[in-house]
């Protein structure tokens, strides 16, 4: 950006050029100056000229280029110019994480943090310790750095000094990467996790979904039914079923009974759909391969571009698909047959999902807003909640009846469904927000374009991040995260997914509430 005002600046004014070549000359651009030349006049008309010289060159080769008749043929050079500068920027920055992260371990060796804790998250800059809704302290600050005040060395260290010895005294969150699902071939869009029983679902764009063992780390299913990039997975709250949206413009429910036997020979497997020509992912085990949905949610009345997001609605008799043709569908698992469409959204969906127990939806958009469908009456209601600039990338109920909204403008949101005029807490972030979660507990894990994954209360509470370092967490941006609920021989309970191909699962040690 600073590049291109630059340029603006140069060719778009004429009068400073004016001005400069007048200097040269002698005279002035103002016609009282060049009647009665004074001391300052020559001054400025000597410094006047000194730029001139610097900015003729680009100025004259680009009023050249633009008056040319071979306009396209002369404008190559400076877009390649500006081709090589991007670059090299984007190398340095490159350069410049890699030191971050190197400073960074070795200021958490010097303090005596463990790699698994987030103690050594306060060593972050200070305009991401003061993230959830800390307007009186930014604003303070802000104003004594407007008034020309300087802070010195000293008083920064001493600074970072006490923040490190609070942090300390504060319970700590303790957190460790325990697990890593190896397996898909390409990004990885959303993972899930089932009630009750120790296995996740994961979502990919390699057109697949698997599910795996927790407490194994093993693919003990893998569904090949879409032909498109698979951008959803979602488990039925009772039976053994999946829910998938895909790419494909469709949306699929399959059988999810797994075999929790090692396979003891090739081709052992209770279904006959097994892939005989090509292993799936680079395991010595055997994978069973399923390949055909029970219902597929397509045809005349269904969606016409991607299915970005699908859900369950209590009870799991319908089901709520989201597509990028900016409509949702509420559609009939019995008859297969779209019950109604949702449309008001003015750009493509991004997410839905559906409360736990009560018949409502929540329908995300890159419009900046998303909605509320309220289907408990036979009239369905609908309301509209604004509060974001950017895309609306992710909408979840929480258990007492709030929402958590999501977005591309780096801030998630926490809203009361009976008040969609001002969020109740706002939570500013550094980096785009992907697919969050919220726990049983009230714990929100929001999963960044920055491969960073961090944790806050619904009142915007800090709590912790995940540790990220060369040798654990993400490579690439994090697309989605999801807790698991009661299931006590597990050592995970936090799984995060990301376009480095990577399913990890994660130990947080979360403090007791006060309460």
């Amino acid at each position: 950006m600073p590049l291109d005002s630059g340029i603006v600046g140069i060719s778009g004014n004429p009068v400073g050029a004016a001005a400069a070549a007048a200097a040269a000359a002698g005279g002035s651009a103002s016609g009282g100056l060049a009647q009665t030349p004074s001391g300052s006049s020559v001054v400025s008309g000597k410094m006047a000229a000194k730029r001139s010289l610097k900015l003729s060159s680009l100025a004259d080769d680009m009023l050249a280029a633009s008056g040319s008749g071979h306009h396209q043929q002369q404008e190559e050079p400076f877009r390649a110019r500006l081709h090589q500068l991007f670059a090299q920027i984007e190398r340095e920055f490159e350069l410049l994480h890699a030191e971050n992260l190197n400073l960074q371990e070795k200021l958490e060796a010097v303090a005596g943090t463990p790699r698994d804790s987030t103690v050594g998250e306060r060593l972050l800059p200070l305009q991401d310790s003061y993230e959830a809704d800390g307007a009186g302290v930014n604003k303070s600050f802000k104003s004594k750095l407007s008034a020309g005040s300087k802070v010195k060395a000293s008083h920064k260290i001493r600074a970072q000094t006490s923040r490190i010895v609070s942090s300390f005294k504060a319970q700590s969150v303790v957190s460790s990467l325990v697990r890593e699902f190896v397996g898909h071939k390409d990004g990885v869009w959303q993972v899930s996790t089932k009630a009750g029983q120790p296995i996740i679902g994961t979502a990919s764009a390699d057109h697949s979904a698997a599910i795996w063992g927790i407490d194994s780390g093993r693919c003990l299913l893998q569904y090949t039914g879409h032909c498109g990039s698979v951008n959803s997975i979602k488990f039925h709250q009772n039976r053994d079923l999946v829910l998938t949206g895909s790419g494909d413009a469709t949306a699929h429910i399959w059988q999810a009974a797994v075999n929790w036997e090692t396979p003891a020979r090739k081709g052992h497997s209770s279904e006959e759909e097994l892939d005989d020509e090509e292993e799936p992912y680079e395991e010595k085990e055997r994978i069973d391969v399923l390949r055909t949905p029970i219902c597929e949610f397509s045809g005349p009345g269904g969606h016409t571009s991607v299915v970005v997001a699908a859900d369950w609605l209590p009870g799991g008799d319908q089901v709520i698909t989201a597509s990028w043709d900016r409509t949702a569908i509420l559609w009939d698992v019995e008859t297969r047959e779209p019950l109604q469409p949702l449309c008001g959204h003015d750009h493509e969906l991004t997410h839905a999902s559906a409360h736990q127990s009560q018949r409502l939806v929540v329908t995300a958009s890159r419009d900046s807003t998303f909605r509320l469908w309220d289907f408990r009456d036979n009239i369905p209601a609908v309301s509209v909640f604004q509060g974001h600039t950017e895309s609306v990338t992710s909408t979840v109920f929480t258990r007492d009846d709030k929402v958590v909204s999501g977005s591309d403008d780096r801030s998630v949101k926490v809203w009361e469904l009976r008040n969609m005029r001002s969020a109740l807490t706002t939570i500013r972030t550094d980096s785009a927000v992907n697919r969050l979660v919220v726990s049983s507990g009230g714990v929100i894990a929001i999963p960044h374009d920055n491969r960073h994954i961090r944790l806050f209360d619904l009142n915007g509470q800090r709590i912790a991040r995940l540790p990220r370092t060369s040798r654990q967490g993400h490579r690439r941006m994090v697309s989605s995260v999801a807790w698991t609920e009661d299931v006590s021989s597990s050592s995970c309970n936090l799984f995060s997914c990301g376009f480095d191909r990577r399913v990890l699962g994660w130990a947080v040690c979360l403090p007791p509430k006060d309460n």
